[in-house]
């Protein structure tokens, strides 16, 4: 799968079938500061991720 990252941008491969939180624990990213997008759907943690997907992971921001 490919997998665009934000701050710092780059881009990543990796081997599917995998969970999302599979894959960001893999990139040393905290699952519940994450968020994996697939096309136009945000993806849950427990979704099976493939070979063929190409997703997006962006921080978690919030603020007041």
């Amino acid at each position: 799968m490919r997998i665009q990252l934000r701050h710092p941008s780059r881009t990543v491969d990796l081997k599917g079938p995998k969970k999302a939180k599979d894959v960001l624990r893999e990139l040393n990213l905290l699952v519940e500061a994450h968020l994996v997008i697939r096309g136009d759907d945000l993806v849950t943690e427990d979704e099976i991720l493939s070979d063929e997907d190409e997703i997006e992971i962006r921080s978690v921001i919030s603020g007041g």
